[in-house]
């Protein structure tokens, strides 16, 4: 038998399991850049405007921070300005959770073990969740390529396989941290983190200069993907980079995965102390889910700070520009300008919190599968207090979230603290919402729990996408974020948010009553 027996029954078994999530994630990715060009043709529509745009932009290193600089003034090149950045990130997101599931978190259940005593390899899991993260990327590339060749086949053709080749720096990453650590949660935690730091030396590089030669900007994957200059020139000597770290990274991964016994890990879990803290199900839960609440909570904060510093530039940079203004009202209301942009930015901080609540929420999904919630159950705890100690850290985890947004945007901008953290705290209900449709998954069809990414990711689309191409109330109304009142700037509305509230009680009240009617593990 040799290393790599049975990769093609893995492969086949890890696309079948992620047959939902992983096209919800290729199509919210696809959706957000392909809806790009015909946004950017109504906003700049003459070339004066895009004149004004790439002095703006020069001029102001806040949004270089954010969005990057500027190479060309085509829609091909406005589009990887706007989107390339985030469409890389949000490839990188999806295969190093693709990465982690099918590898340490396999490990963690059981299952590769099982798997391991049969005829399996002992490379045939890592090299499956690598095929299945490179299947998807390809997956992405293609219907970048083919959804841009309008605007040029050379442009379309870089920017996709600049993506792609970030998605994959990140999935050789995450396997390499799937070798080094001794559970998911930490390897998922690691990546994301070198993912974070990515984006800031990015930011920080292209703060610093205008033209994407900064030192930082290079030594950030993120940073590779804008020098790539899609649509703008391309620089295809920058592609051999992301070849090249990809390769360098998943061979160290499979020295890793020879040198070691499957459950292990070259960096094991710090033994606890001999007598315990963790004297409740919910400090067990605040155990096991800490180090996500800090990781997030640092990072709405700093984004906070971020928009916060942005929002005077903003305003300078919408100017006059009508169908822009257009646009930011659709997200923030009608109100001024200044309030329009900020109502606009909390909400979609708002949208990236519900990606917390569901994944805070499946961690109960998590830990019943692995089999570390049978023995807790087995004591004296209910399966209510269990769970309820999971969702008092989903949802409270989102208020803490918000709220830390909040102080984020005060910090930043320096005015109105007190309307903008209602702002902030006003997406918490519609938050609630999408993780009682986790719960509610959970509760009654824990196969079909992985679902919540699904609906998690369309509501992030209607909010991002959706007022970019005028989306029909009608569509906007089927995400709670579109029934929230407009803060700051518009009239709080009660009614709504009491609606809300109460729909996400309701989920949560009959998802938790599957989990205590259903078999566990069943």
């Amino acid at each position: 038998m040799t290393a790599l027996a049975g990769t093609g029954v893995l492969t086949r078994f890890a696309l079948r399991r992620d047959r939902l999530t992983l096209p919800a994630w290729i199509a919210v990715n696809a959706l957000m850049v392909l809806s790009m060009p015909n946004t950017l043709k109504s906003l700049y529509a003459t070339d004066a405007d895009r004149a004004d745009l790439l002095r703006q932009m020069s001029a102001n290193a806040s949004l270089r921070a954010m969005v990057g600089p500027v190479f060309g003034d085509s829609l091909g090149a406005l589009t990887a300005w706007r989107v390339g950045v985030y469409a890389g990130a949000l490839a990188a997101v999806t295969s190093l959770l693709v990465v982690v599931r099918h590898t340490r978190d396999e490990e963690e259940s059981g299952r590769l073990e099982l798997l391991a005593s049969g005829a399996v390899g002992r490379r045939a899991s890592l090299t499956a969740a690598l095929l299945t993260a490179a299947a998807a990327n390809a997956v992405l590339a293609l219907v970048l390529a083919a959804g841009l060749a309008a605007h040029g086949a050379a442009g379309a053709v870089a920017l996709a396989l600049g993506v792609a080749g970030t998605g994959l720096v990140f999935a050789t990453l995450a396997a390499i941290l799937a070798q080094l650590t001794e559970s998911a949660r930490l390897a998922r935690g690691l990546t994301a983190a070198a993912l974070g730091a990515a984006f800031v030396l990015r930011a920080a590089g292209d703060a610093a200069r205008d033209d994407g030669s900064s030192a930082l900007t290079w030594l950030s994957p993120l940073g590779w993907l804008e020098n790539l200059r899609a649509f703008a020139g391309e620089r295809w000597w920058v592609l051999p980079l992301f070849a090249a770290a990809a390769l360098a990274q998943a061979v160290v991964a499979y020295v890793l995965a020879a040198r070691r016994d499957v459950g292990l890990s070259f960096l094991p879990a710090r033994p606890g102390p001999a007598s315990g803290r963790l004297g409740t199900a919910g400090a067990l839960a605040w155990r096991l889910q800490r180090g996500n609440v800090l990781g997030w909570s640092a990072g709405f904060f700093l984004a906070g700070v971020v928009y916060g510093g942005m929002t005077e530039g903003a305003a300078d940079l919408v100017g006059d520009n009508a169908r822009a203004r257009e646009i930011f009202e659709r997200m923030g209301g009608h109100s001024g300008l200044t309030d329009t942009f900020l109502a606009s930015m909390t909400g979609v901080m708002g949208l990236i919190a519900a990606l917390y609540v569901v994944a805070s929420v499946l961690r109960l999904h998590g830990e019943e599968t692995s089999g570390r919630a049978e023995p807790v159950l087995a004591g004296a705890v209910g399966r209510l207090r269990w769970a309820a100690g999971h969702l008092l850290i989903a949802f409270g985890g989102a208020v803490l979230l918000m709220l830390l947004t909040g102080l984020g945007f005060a910090a930043g901008y320096g005015k109105e603290p007190g309307a903008i953290l209602g702002a902030c705290l006003v997406q918490v209900p519609a938050v609630w919402v999408i993780g009682g449709v986790a719960v509610l998954l959970y509760g009654l069809a824990p196969r079909l729990a992985v679902a919540a990414w699904a609906v998690a990711g369309a509501v992030l689309l209607i909010g991002w996408v959706g007022p970019a191409l005028n989306a029909p109330r009608a569509v906007v109304n089927l995400s709670p974020f579109g029934h929230l009142p407009k803060l700051p700037g518009g009239e709080m509305a009660w009614g709504p948010v009491g609606v809300l509230l109460g729909l996400a009680a309701v989920l949560v009240a009959v998802g938790l009553a599957g989990v205590r009617r259903r078999d566990l593990g069943g």
